[in-house]
């Protein structure tokens, strides 16, 4: 017998290039200390709060009243910050969506796993992303935290996950994710986390691993 019943996989950074590593290497680009360039474009990331990327992904403002916000946030820090530009450079380096992971992800699903995608987005972006990858073919849920108005790392997506996959046992979920306070906010729930990073393939290998 399996030892989980359930996958639940980030979509950002997961099935695609991570936003973070592309917004720190933007930033070195411009000159300007990577950390202080993060936080003006996503604000404390590992919190949920009122930065306008937060709010965002919750839904309550739109994307274009969000990269107003965040362009004037970084101006007063002395930079200069575009979300479109971002998700320009994104394109560039990330090269399109993660075939093997798509394929992993499909495996699973095929193996008879619950599956659900758990992401902070937003809701202008939801049409594109959910037409870049087979999603009836990798995932049974999607919850959205621009649809839910609650999102990562709050405790709350999960269990909105846990109950739209039909009440799983929260130690019976994985969670794959590429950013290290929602692997930690899954696992204090019990979730086994498994952390994705630029090199994709051990976190592939962990998951393959624990759906057999």
């Amino acid at each position: 017998m399996a030892d989980f019943d359930a996958v639940m996989w980030d979509f950002g950074g997961v099935f695609s290039a991570s936003p973070f590593s592309t917004v720190a290497t933007l930033g070195r680009e411009k000159g300007y200390d990577p950390d202080r360039f993060f936080a003006a474009v996503f604000g404390p990331y590992d919190l949920d709060g009122d930065h306008p990327w937060h709010r965002l992904e919750r839904g309550e403002v739109d994307f274009m009243g969000a990269r107003e916000e965040i362009m004037a946030l970084a101006r007063a820090e002395g930079m200069e910050a575009d979300p479109i530009e971002l998700f320009t450079r994104m394109g560039e380096i990330g090269g399109g969506m993660r075939q093997e992971v798509v394929a992993v992800a499909t495996r699973v699903k095929t193996r008879g796993f619950q599956t659900a995608i758990v992401t902070n987005n937003a809701r202008e972006f939801r049409e594109n992303w959910t037409k870049s990858v087979p999603v009836d073919e990798i995932c049974h849920a999607i919850v959205d935290s621009s649809e839910i108005g609650i999102r990562k790392p709050d405790p709350r997506i999960f269990e909105h996950a846990l109950a739209a996959l039909g009440g799983i046992d929260p130690s019976r979920a994985i969670f794959v994710d590429d950013f290290e306070a929602n692997i930690e906010a899954a696992e204090a729930l019990g979730f086994r986390g498994v952390l994705m990073k630029d090199d994709y393939r051990p976190a592939l290998e962990e998951v393959e691993r624990l759906t057999r």
